[in-house]
């Protein structure tokens, strides 16, 4: 069950990353982290250099959210030792804040105070790589109605399971730092994501509802049969 969950958190964070409170803002992220417009991001000219300091940057910024991340997910783990005794109660309020957060991102349920961006106004941030690092750092730290819910259901779910935080946070943050990554390479190329952002953000409230009923039922291991069930032989040990 451990490594069914890790693989909802990494797909978690990708969702994160391309939901339509992240992506339409990609280019402008790339270009507050590396202090260059986006039009000098795109150009062929010094593209070696370009393309270093767009990465090394982009490197900072993700240590600076990630440092957040294992933050609060160091948090939930501690809590969750700590009251190991009502883990059942743990489980089942985990799973209603997982569910709620579901049908916020499908669209049910979307109370005004959690729909407004609560971010960090960085017009500019301080020069080097320390600046990039507090800027991931003021990123994370923000709330927006796309990305917001996402993480409160993993470290909710963190909170479940004493001793997985780590893991769980470690998957999301991946989630979240490869396609910001690769991205680095091709800023120009994110429109077609967008075309489908919110559907996708949509099909990933559903499944959160869908989760969180299995959480709170105790029937989570039905995933993992369900993923058997789809498994070839081949690959089955």
């Amino acid at each position: 069950m451990a490594d069914i969950n890790v693989g909802i958190a990494f797909a978690a964070g990708l969702a994160s990353f391309i939901s339509p409170c992240c992506l339409p803002l990609y280019p402008s992220y790339l270009s507050i982290i590396t202090g260059m417009s986006v039009n000098e991001l795109k150009t062929e000219q010094n593209r070696k250099e370009v393309r270093r300091r767009t990465l090394t940057h982009t490197l900072a910024f993700i240590l600076g959210f990630s440092a957040v991340y294992y933050s609060l997910g160091w948090g939930a783990g501690i809590f969750g030792e700590i009251f190991i005794e009502y883990q059942d109660l743990i489980r089942q309020l985990s799973a209603l804040l997982i569910i709620l957060m579901g049908l916020m991102l499908a669209g049910i349920f979307q109370p005004k105070f959690l729909m407004k961006d609560r971010k960090f106004d960085f017009k500019s941030k301080p020069t080097g790589y320390i600046g990039t690092f507090l800027f991931g750092i003021g990123f994370a730290a923000g709330w927006s109605p796309c990305v917001g819910p996402i993480l409160m259901a993993i470290i909710a779910l963190a909170a479940t399971e004493p001793g997985t935080w780590f893991p769980l946070i470690t998957a999301y943050s991946l989630g979240f730092a490869v396609p910001f990554f690769i991205l680095a390479f091709f800023i120009g190329s994110t429109r077609w994501i967008l075309k489908y952002s919110s559907t996708i953000m949509k099909i990933g409230g559903v499944l959160m509802i869908l989760m969180g009923i299995l959480l709170f039922t105790n029937q989570m291991f039905r995933i993992t049969i369900w993923l058997q069930s789809l498994t070839p032989e081949w690959l089955k040990f």
